[in-house]
């Protein structure tokens, strides 16, 4: 059954793995999820499949990846950030 997760979730859904943790064990775990992002979805498992670390130390440096892998659309508009004005 396919799981969907906002993208400001993603980290309770990581904290369901136990760390280190490899990639392939990520891979594996995630993907029949879907991220919902600010314009669109994201495959997690696609997402995970794409870093060039082969182990995650801890939920924070899993999270931190994903963000890294995202589209530069996923997270909101471009050059914009909250709290300005």
């Amino acid at each position: 059954m396919a799981r969907q997760v906002k993208l400001s979730h993603l980290d309770r859904l990581l904290e369901e793995f136990e760390y280190p943790v490899d990639r392939e064990t990520i891979v594996e775990g995630t993907r029949d999820v879907t991220v919902e992002l600010a314009d669109g979805t994201e495959n997690l498992g696609d997402l995970v499949g794409e870093s060039s670390d082969d182990t995650f130390e801890s939920v924070n440096d899993l999270s931190s990846e994903v963000m890294n892998l995202l589209p530069q659309h996923a997270v909101g508009e471009p050059y914009q950030s909250e709290g300005e004005g």
